[in-house]
């Protein structure tokens, strides 16, 4: 099994709404935020949202007011609903965990392609 699934991507027209979501595995201890990054071709891979252990939350300024993230701390889980979608926002999709110990003790999910287009 894998330790970090996510699931949820496809392909959505401008304006459409997806949900995607990641489990990751309750073994896995220590968790400081949940969240998601994604990376268009061509592009730098960029914070999309994220959740903390506290809730708070942080969003890419490109996303704000269209998508929501939420956590299931109890869960390991961290859901992305996403509305409103627009072809920029065609990319990778990747969940990650932090587990506020830098990135050499970070998970990250395989990834799950969403793509925006007429």
């Amino acid at each position: 099994a894998q330790l970090v699934e996510e699931s949820g991507g496809g392909s959505v027209q401008p304006g459409g709404s997806l949900r995607l979501s990641c489990a990751a595995s309750r073994s896995i201890y220590s968790i400081h935020a949940m969240g998601w990054y994604r990376q268009a071709p061509g592009k730098q891979r960029e914070l999309v949202a994220s959740e903390t252990n506290d809730g708070n939350t942080n969003y890419a300024d490109s996303v704000k007011g269209r998508f929501t993230i939420s956590r299931d701390k109890a869960r390991n889980t961290v859901n992305l609903q996403m509305n409103s979608l627009q072809p920029e926002d065609t990319a990778v999709y990747y969940c990650h965990i932090d587990r506020g110990w830098g990135q050499r003790f970070a998970y990250w999910g395989q990834g799950t392609q969403v793509t925006v287009s007429s």
